[in-house]
């Protein structure tokens, strides 16, 4: 699959139209998702609630285009005290904290909030209030994904450049080529092809192969 998405990214050039269309895509995009999801995003926020003490959505600085921090909003799906629990877990479990240094992630992660806070994670409706960070222009619909700053920090400087010549993406080729299951290095390969080969055309060939990754939920942990 990451072969396959690195081929999608081929080479092309740039100009001020295509990104102006690029932006134009974006906010008519998010208007239409937001307006259709805003159901959505209030009965998970409800449910989160309900579940879990603390707020409703999770808000993180993330570093954006040119390398300017934003803050991105998800709807939360960690308990409270997830920074503590991660910590525990590291120091009692060999294996977890192999897995979490080279995937970022978990399978069986215990800081998600039971019930509703893995249902979200597998269907990525958690994502979903990202789309008011496109609309501020933090965020574009498609691009590499906004990884946390501490993540960033340890990556070589010359992959940061590449990634910060773009804004991150709602979606993207890690998306759609497997998502978690593909570790940080694969991830990082693909955020940089789709730099290198970006056009109006990728963008919209993965934004179809979109849904199709989010109903096979692949990688979504």
């Amino acid at each position: 699959m990451v072969h396959a998405a690195i081929e999608d990214a081929a080479v092309s050039s740039t100009s001020s139209t295509q990104l102006g269309v690029k932006r134009c895509v974006d906010i008519l995009g998010a208007v239409t998702m937001l307006v259709a999801a805003a159901p959505v995003i209030t009965v998970c926020a409800l449910l989160v609630r309900v579940a879990s003490p603390g707020p409703a959505f999770f808000r993180q600085w993330r570093p954006g285009l040119g390398g300017r921090p934003f803050l991105m909003y998800k709807v939360r799906t960690m308990r409270s005290d997830a920074d503590v629990a991660l910590e525990q877990l590291m120091a009692a479990d060999g294996d977890a904290r192999k897995e979490w240094e080279s995937y970022g992630r978990l399978v069986t992660d215990p800081r998600l909030i039971p019930g509703i806070g893995r249902l979200m994670r597998r269907t990525s409706l958690d994502e979903l209030p990202q789309l008011v960070n496109v609309l501020r222009g933090e965020m574009s619909l498609v691009g590499p994904r906004p990884l946390p700053f501490p993540v960033v920090d340890n990556l070589p400087a010359e992959q940061v450049r590449v990634r910060e010549t773009v804004r991150p993406g709602l979606t993207g080729l890690w998306q759609t080529a497997g998502r978690s299951d593909l570790d940080l290095g694969q991830l990082l390969v693909l955020d940089e092809a789709y730099v290198k080969g970006w056009s109006l055309r990728l963008d919209l060939r993965i934004l179809a192969r979109t849904p199709r990754a989010v109903i096979r939920r692949q990688g979504a942990y």
